[in-house]
């Protein structure tokens, strides 16, 4: 798109509109130098001439334009009496806000705040059509997440180093997943890649491959019967011999021969119980005691014996 056109009309006014509406923005985005102002026709009929005007289109500092874009996104969220002021650091725009209760903004672990500093970034890139970084911090907190991830990497990685096992971290942004990358590189025995994708995409701190380490690491124990049994049979299939393990001969104690089902079954002597009178007994039809007696059954008591009532 041209940056610079003369347009013609009746008056000045006319032709600074059709300058601005053919480049698209407000006419406070366009400087206009008047090249002739309109002239009148002599008795109406000779003469005269249509003003003239040149119209250059301003150059918007992305910087101003994601300032621009910021502030009206935190007045949109009801943030009152915030302040984004900017400034340059390594060919990076740091908008930094100010302000009370301003926590919100930085979300989870800095997601609110990446997300809205993605938008912001988007816009100054478009003013022109070139890459321009932006960073938005509030009350140095991307310093102090720094200060945080470089810990926790140099932690990790000298567990790695020691122990010969790997770790995984959580999902992070390729900002924060370079600054464990950075850390890493200066611990001796350990190493760092990044897995993953999209919102998934991880770092994982391992022991390098010059570690003595990296092979010696006993495999953690699976817990739980299935893996006990797992364990049991393959070392019982190996020969290997187990603490706790049954020896070879065993006596077993001599088990009593049963009897035949088509034996014949002899009753046991068994003592007939005697009848204890009640306190005051029901007299018989000639006035005797009632006495007990050993009736058949009793006699031919099987293998289970007998029940009294």
């Amino acid at each position: 798109m041209a940056k610079e056109l003369i347009m013609k009309a009746t008056t000045v006014e006319q032709a600074k509109a059709k300058i601005a509406a053919a480049f698209g923005v407000e006419e406070d985005r366009v400087t206009f130098e008047v090249l002739q102002q309109p002239q009148k026709k002599t008795l109406g009929l000779f003469g005269g001439a249509d003003a003239e005007v040149r119209g250059k289109l301003a150059e918007k500092d992305p910087a101003e334009a994601a300032k621009a874009f910021l502030s009206k996104v935190l007045e949109k969220m009801g943030v009152v009496g915030a302040t984004v002021t900017a400034r340059v650091e390594n060919e990076t725009c740091v908008l930094a806000i100010e302000g009370e209760d301003l926590g919100f903004i930085i979300g989870r672990r800095g997601e609110t705040l990446d997300a809205l500093q993605y938008l912001t970034g988007l816009v100054a890139n478009r003013v022109d059509n070139s890459y321009y970084r932006i960073s938005i911090d509030i009350g140095n907190y991307r310093e102090k997440r720094e200060q945080t991830l470089e810990a926790l990497a140099k932690r990790i990685g000298e567990k790695a180093a020691k122990t010969g096992r790997r770790t995984s971290l959580e999902p992070m942004n390729p900002y924060e997943r370079r600054i464990i990358h950075t850390a890493v590189q200066e611990i001796e025995g350990a190493t760092s890649f990044s897995v993953g994708s999209d919102a998934a995409r991880h770092v994982v701190i391992a022991p390098s491959d010059d570690n003595p380490m990296k092979n010696n690491s006993r495999p953690r124990r699976r817990r739980g019967n299935g893996g006990n049994r797992a364990n049991g049979a393959s070392r019982r299939s190996e020969g290997e011999r187990t603490v706790g393990a049954a020896p070879e001969h065993i006596e077993r104690p001599v088990r009593r021969e049963r009897t035949p089902r088509d034996a014949d079954v002899v009753a046991p002597n068994r003592p007939v119980r005697q009848f204890v009178p009640r306190s005051n007994p029901l007299p018989m039809a000639d006035g005797a005691t009632p006495q007990k007696t050993e009736s058949e059954r009793e006699n031919s008591a099987s293998l289970y014996g007998r029940i009294d009532l």
